[in-house]
């Protein structure tokens, strides 16, 4: 089983968008909310290559990005076989 984690915030319709593809899927995943916690952000903006925005998604480490990218992984295949 892949491990996949998801920064998220609290408030955003982004991330539970993402969380619900996953959770569809059957996949497990862990998630890190950065709402009060600025070191725990600053390690999200770095994992990322600078991205801010959540969700930021990791599986097996590699980046994949946000919600949108999440679900043009899952429309063209990729998703499948990143969880892998």
């Amino acid at each position: 089983m892949a491990n996949v984690i998801i920064y998220t915030k609290a408030w955003c319709p982004f991330c539970v968008r993402a969380k619900s593809l996953l959770s569809h899927k059957g996949v497990e995943f862990t998630e890190l909310k950065i709402d009060s916690d600025a070191q725990l952000r600053q390690e999200m903006i770095n994992k990322s290559n600078g991205s801010y925005t959540v969700p930021q998604i990791f599986i097996n480490e590699q980046h994949v990005g946000g919600c949108d990218d999440l679900y043009a992984a899952e429309a063209n295949g990729t998703l499948d076989r990143l969880l892998k």
